[in-house]
């Protein structure tokens, strides 16, 4: 059972960090965020994508491209407006108290996208080849997208010090509503087989 895990944590770990957006979405808003809540938000998004590709296998590889090109780009339309919405400076306090919001933000930015991707269809794959040990498999995707996550966060929440310093809040809320629709473009763009993996 172990071997699967650890395959199923190897495979999907490697087929998810090379040139994911939603990599670069994480990263984007932890500049924004505290890292506790959106390491919460995107877990709880990982754990329920990853139980859909183990229970569906390797048929959510044939959602509609347009279905999922749609719901794609409502969530990075989503939530850059809500990053545009957000005051500019705000106390210390009024971050803290806002741990719920951050947690569904980045829920939202990951379980609203990209359906049928990379790392769901390996853990598909995964879960089609190993058919009687789902929950390791289930465990082992959910793992390496928690790794991923835990890694986009914490770059993210490294550079937010230096970032605060050097950067007026204005354009920062610019940089992350514009770097959010530019990756939401790309994703919808290679959902819909315009631009290659």
């Amino acid at each position: 059972m172990i071997p699967v895990l650890l395959a199923t944590y190897g495979a999907v770990f490697v087929a998810e960090i090379v040139g994911d957006k939603l990599l670069y979405t994480t990263g984007v808003l932890a500049t924004r965020y505290r890292t506790l809540p959106i390491i919460v938000g995107v877990l709880v998004a990982f754990m329920a994508k990853m139980a859909v590709a183990v229970l569906v296998g390797s048929a959510i590889g044939k959602l509609p491209p347009l279905l999922v090109a749609a719901l794609t780009s409502a969530s990075f339309i989503g939530i850059a407006i809500t990053l545009w919405r957000k005051p500019v400076e705000r106390s210390q306090e009024e971050i803290d108290r806002r741990y719920a919001r951050a947690a569904m933000v980045s829920f939202a930015a990951i379980f609203f996208s990209e359906w049928g991707d990379v790392g769901q269809i390996t853990a598909a794959t995964m879960a089609a080849r190993y058919p009687h040990t789902p929950l390791y498999v289930w465990i082992g995707a959910v793992a390496a997208m928690a790794t991923k996550g835990a890694l986009a966060a914490s770059i993210g929440a490294g550079v937010r010090p230096w970032i605060l310093k050097r950067i007026s809040p204005g354009v920062v809320r610019w940089a992350g509503v514009s770097a959010l629709l530019v990756l939401g473009v790309l994703s919808v763009l290679e959902t819909l087989g315009v631009m290659p993996d």
